[in-house]
């Protein structure tokens, strides 16, 4: 599982000849680093300067903590959706009846492995969100930590858009496409232009 492995496994098992994992469980840690560092920068705006925005940071905290867990669980998925397509790819084709289960099985798999990168758009808009309140109140010291969240929360977006695409395009039933396009209908563009601005906004901060 990738929640409980090493850096240097993963990044083995990525840059391997293998299938999985691949630029879904990437796209996938991209949002975990993302709400990880506005749980950091939470956590450094605490104390008796920051009372006055003590219950917003503690809030932001506990949703960023939560963000980091749902980006690990839907890096595993994608690893397991993505695996789920590759062995629908290798049924038995040998009779018509055959062939016909096989080919539901593998549109059935690739609707799963797009409906992960979906909701990781979504995740990807809510890290950016929570980056975006924190913002004004975050301590001086660490605010480089919140334009790096919302470049990360990008990278997420991003990238979880490209491997829907690629699942989507073989996927042939109408009603199915049209459903996962509703499910990100914009947000990806949404999510880019929220984490640009957020970006901007902390250089401005720090060059004055």
């Amino acid at each position: 599982m990738i929640s409980s492995e090493t850096v240097s496994s993963y990044l083995a098992r990525l840059a391997a000849k293998q299938p999985t994992p691949g630029g879904g469980a990437a796209a996938a840690l991209h949002a975990a680093q993302a709400a990880a560092l506005v749980a950091m920068v939470a956590r450094y705006t605490t104390g008796a300067k920051y009372d006055q925005h003590a219950p917003l940071v503690q809030r932001i905290t506990q949703a960023a903590d939560d963000f980091v867990a749902e980006a690990l669980r839907l890096a595993e998925a994608d690893e397991q959706a993505f695996q789920a397509v590759i062995d629908s790819y290798k049924l038995p084709s040998g009779t018509d009846d055959l062939k016909a289960a096989r080919a539901a099985g593998i549109q059935s798999a690739l609707i799963r492995a797009a409906e992960t990168p979906a909701r990781l758009i979504q995740l990807s808009g809510r890290i950016v969100d929570l980056a975006t309140e924190l913002f004004d109140v975050a301590n001086a010291n660490v605010i480089s930590d919140v334009a790096a969240a919302a470049d990360a929360a990008r990278a997420a977006a991003t990238t979880a858009r490209v491997n829907i695409d690629i699942n989507v395009v073989a996927v042939k039933d109408p009603e199915a496409r049209a459903l996962l396009a509703q499910q990100t209908d914009s947000i990806e563009e949404k999510v880019v232009l929220a984490a640009d601005g957020l970006s901007a906004r902390v250089r401005e901060r720090i060059l004055g």
